[in-house]
């Protein structure tokens, strides 16, 4: 039980090649991001200095499926991301994305839950079973890989009306991503 909380290590050589610890052999950046969408734990290390590069590594997956047009990411929520880098709103936003993930992810599994128990009318219908099993089966790959949890439960206040403003203006955003969702 132990070695399943444990991270998968990968580590990566000088020639920038990536490995896997556990299979030994070498592994993409495309094998990472597969092992999170299992909901795989991974830690990405230097071989020679031993500096933890996985949030690096991570930013690089996000990067390249947002090049490829599978963008998630709007544009507007990428734009706050770069301000609370240089503004008073940077303490709060790693907690307020933390949180506000684990909100999706409890929704997530309670609409699940809801798809599976809940009696419905049109169970009826020819080819209903097959439908409720693709939509249940889109959802999944849709969160797939948000397992990880909140780290702290601590509240954090803005300071002055530009960091209340950002935060207003992600909480705006996150309800917009939460009724898109719903709708689906």
């Amino acid at each position: 039980m132990a070695e399943e909380t444990k991270p998968l290590l990968i580590k990566r050589y000088a020639s920038r090649r990536l490995y896997n610890t556990e299979t030994s052999d070498y592994v993409t950046l495309e094998d990472i991001a597969a092992f999170i969408r299992q909901g795989r734990e991974v830690q990405i290390v230097d071989l020679k200095s031993g500096d933890d590069l996985t949030r690096q590594y991570l930013l690089q997956i996000i990067a390249e499926h947002e090049s490829r047009g599978e963008n998630v990411l709007p544009v507007d929520v990428l734009t706050d991301l770069v301000r609370s880098y240089t503004s008073q709103a940077q303490s709060v936003v790693p907690q307020f994305l933390a949180a506000s993930f684990e909100m999706l992810r409890e929704g997530q599994s309670k609409m699940m839950e809801n798809l599976s128990t809940m009696p419905n009318p049109m169970a009826t219908m020819p080819g209903f079973e097959a439908l409720q099993r693709q939509q249940e089966a889109f959802l999944k790959s849709m969160m797939a890989g948000w397992g990880a949890t909140v780290n702290g439960e601590g509240e954090a206040g803005t300071e002055g009306a530009s960091g209340r403003e950002e935060l207003d203006a992600i909480k705006k955003q996150l309800a917009d991503l939460q009724s898109k969702l719903s709708k689906l």
